[in-house]
């Protein structure tokens, strides 16, 4: 009996998703829309820091956001109140958004208005990191309650990031948080990673990360 030929077709799941944020980069390009993906734990701050940061923006970009949660509309209400153009994703019970998603998003809210387009994903450390959601940048939050090991267990989000935002720096005395391992944790995963510490309650750091935006978008629409 002649032996089995095992035929190997591996295939990444994520190949059409990986084609399709690429498109949608040059889209935004071509646009000049800068999109920013924010990703985070839930309750580490995003919403919070977004609110501050856009205090900092007002007048140097104009700046838009598109609140992705698997329901309310909780986060898009606060962004309005605070006069910020927001909408409000609803990803029908997935953890996080694809290329596709964020396109529909970008669509319905229309960016001929806006320079910078913050998508607030969903809470999670690792659905959103694992699919392209076609942003020119990927940021991400970690807040010091959650602990300065968090780049050891969750590698694929400092991976994808270009700037990590230490939130919450003003309560570190009260946790075992050690700034410098934080710092060793997530260059051991990327290099190249900015890094910032900062407290959306304080002011520490929001005028640094606003800075790194703009910076940012000048260079996408360049």
């Amino acid at each position: 009996m002649d032996e089995v030929r095992i035929i190997e077709v591996k295939r990444s799941i994520f190949e059409d998703n990986d084609r399709d944020a690429d498109k949608l980069r040059e889209e935004c390009r071509q646009s000049k829309t800068f999109l920013i993906n924010l990703m985070s734990s839930p309750g580490a701050g995003k919403t919070t820091t977004l609110l501050a940061v856009s205090k900092a923006l007002a007048g140097r970009v104009r700046l838009g956001v598109m609140e992705a949660d698997i329901d309310s509309a909780v986060d898009a209400e606060t962004m309005l109140a605070a006069g910020v153009p927001a909408i409000q994703i609803h990803t029908g019970g997935m953890c996080h958004l694809d290329a596709d998603m964020t396109r529909q998003g970008l669509r319905e809210f229309g960016t001929e208005d806006l320079d910078v387009v913050v998508l607030e994903n969903v809470g999670n450390l690792v659905c959103p990191a694992e699919f392209d959601a076609g942003a020119g940048k990927n940021i991400t939050i970690l807040s010091v309650p959650e602990g300065h090991d968090k780049p050891l267990k969750y590698p694929l989000m400092y991976e994808t990031c270009s700037l990590l935002i230490v939130n919450k720096i003003d309560v570190a005395s009260y946790f075992d948080f050690d700034r410098e391992k934080v710092v060793a944790y997530a260059k051991m995963r990327n290099p190249d990673i900015d890094i910032i510490f900062a407290s959306a309650k304080t002011g520490e750091g929001i005028d640094q990360i606003a800075d790194w935006i703009v910076e940012k978008a000048q260079e996408w629409i360049r």
